[in-house]
């Protein structure tokens, strides 16, 4: 630790943060000692006391003594813990002065699961949407810190749902996460909810509240101190059935992420036409359509999509608790009454005589969207052999899941062996993330002197187009001065 000299009435508003070895006078009839040589006075056991280096707050103590027990850095400070030069096991800290703040802890849940550098004491904590990438290790957090977490009512509710799942899937996968379904339940203790435009301070640091357009609840995170950081978390800046888009913000430094770096998505309406077709085509044939879906967004918006075709749809998984926990937050909603439209419309597998009913249908909705778990499994052990059926993918398939193996190899793990599926393959990019030009435009847009990239493993085709700003691409643990 360092220490600072003794000194009457107040802080002199000249010095710069205290450094070892330096001597400070605070005004003429200061005594003073220097830094690293403390009094026994200043060794002896006080309670700690801040002051705060920043454009907008210099907090003078109101004591006959100051007490500096330690130096920090008065520029505000971005490190990036996880998720910087992949996706995945998002978590980024910003610190102004002492007061560190994160946005996100998630993990990875690959086998075995990949977690981010394990954060200092947080002062507070942001949670920017459910999924498990990004939510992953707030569990973690509340039970080692106590970690009080600014969250969204969409973002509390189903993320709790999918962390408690997690627990449940990683330990029967052999690879338990480092906290148990009681910290589930407790981390709910720490949760505030907040809504967007939301304005929160801390210590002289403010944080404003902005939609993500990625799912339904999700949120960027404004931080504003010595500068303004946006940090995005996930986005998306086209409105989807589901919810409505992103817009830009405008900051001195834009974290943001680049999942879609260097590819773009085709035009949503062509994608939605050419699905509908396929399954129209898999129907005609005698076939199923299995369309494997992520619990979160992609099984409710799928299910919009197909409300009004006259097909006979049947949706199986998590997905339907999520549905129903969204329903009534109408205000995180693109069309509240689209949505209840679609749930009434779609036939939901109450119990598993149901999944008999489904096979004979025309379209099943399920879980997992990557086809590692979940009901789709039970489905495909009866459909695998038949060629007239289709499995539809809807999302990007990571690395080492069995929906990236069923892309390359047309086989999947089934029963622990590897199993050919003869069904019929398709792709349809769903995708809830901006692509490469509309985060260029959003870039633009926010008009930053610096653009952090982080959750992208192929960043440079970005940097190459935002030559107008200084572009950084962290590794993780690497620091950025604001």
């Amino acid at each position: 630790m360092l220490y600072a000299a003794l000194a009457w009435n107040e802080f002199n508003k000249g010095s710069r943060p205290l450094v070892e070895g330096t001597q400070y006078i605070v005004n003429e009839d200061a005594p003073s000692h220097k830094v690293g040589e403390p009094s026994s006075l200043l060794k002896s056991d006080i309670a700690r006391h801040y002051i705060f280096f920043g454009r907008k707050r210099r907090k003078l103590l109101n004591m006959d003594i100051l007490i500096f027990h330690e130096a920090f850095p008065s520029l505000m400070m971005v490190k990036i813990l996880g998720g910087a030069s992949e996706v995945g096991s998002f978590a980024v800290q910003v610190q102004e002065g002492d007061i560190r703040l994160l946005v996100d802890n998630g993990l990875t849940p690959s086998k075995p699961p990949k977690y981010p550098l394990k954060p200092p004491q947080i002062d507070l904590a942001f949670l920017s949407h459910a999924h498990i990438d990004h939510s992953g290790m707030i569990p973690w957090l509340s039970m080692k810190y106590g970690t009080d977490v600014i969250a969204t009512e969409p973002t509390i509710t189903v993320g709790s749902i999918l962390l408690e799942d997690t627990v449940k899937v990683s330990a029967s996968e052999g690879y338990p996460v480092p906290y148990e379904k009681r910290d589930v339940k407790a981390m709910r203790r720490h949760f505030q909810m907040s809504t967007f435009d939301d304005h929160i301070e801390i210590g002289g640091v403010e944080i404003d509240l902005h939609p993500a357009g990625h799912i339904p609840g999700a949120t960027m995170f404004n931080i504003k101190g010595e500068k303004d950081v946006l940090v995005t978390a996930d986005i998306n800046t086209q409105d989807t059935r589901l919810v409505y888009k992103a817009e830009p913000q405008k900051c001195d430094v834009l974290v943001m992420e680049s999942t879609y770096s260097g590819r773009n998505h085709p035009p949503r309406e062509e994608t939605e036409k050419e699905f509908k077709d396929k399954i129209h085509e898999v129907i005609d044939r005698g076939g199923v359509a299995i369309v494997p879906a992520f619990a979160v967004g992609r099984s409710q918006e799928i299910m919009m999509i197909l409300a009004d075709s006259g097909f006979d749809v049947w949706l199986d998984g998590m997905g339907k608790a999520v549905a129903r926990e969204f329903l009534p937050l109408e205000k995180y909603l693109n069309s509240q009454s689209d949505l209840r439209s679609a749930m009434n419309k779609t036939n939901m597998i109450r119990h598993r005589d149901d999944r008999k009913l489904a096979l004979k249908a025309e379209v099943i909705i399920t879980t997992s969207g990557m086809l590692d778990g979940g009901p789709v499994h039970e489905y495909l052990r009866h459909l695998k052999d038949d060629k007239n059926s289709a499995v539809l993918l809807t999302g990007f398939q990571v690395e080492n899941t069995n929906g990236r193996q069923l892309v390359e190899t047309g086989t999947i793990q089934l029963n622990g062996q590897e199993t050919k599926i003869e069904c019929e393959v398709g792709f349809f990019d769903f995708s809830a993330h901006a692509d490469h030009d509309e985060l260029i435009k959003f870039a633009k847009a926010c008009n930053p002197e610096k653009v952090v990239l982080a959750h992208g493993d192929e960043r440079e085709a970005l940097r190459d187009d935002l030559k107008d700003f200084e572009v950084i691409l962290p590794t993780e643990g690497d620091e950025i001065e604001c």
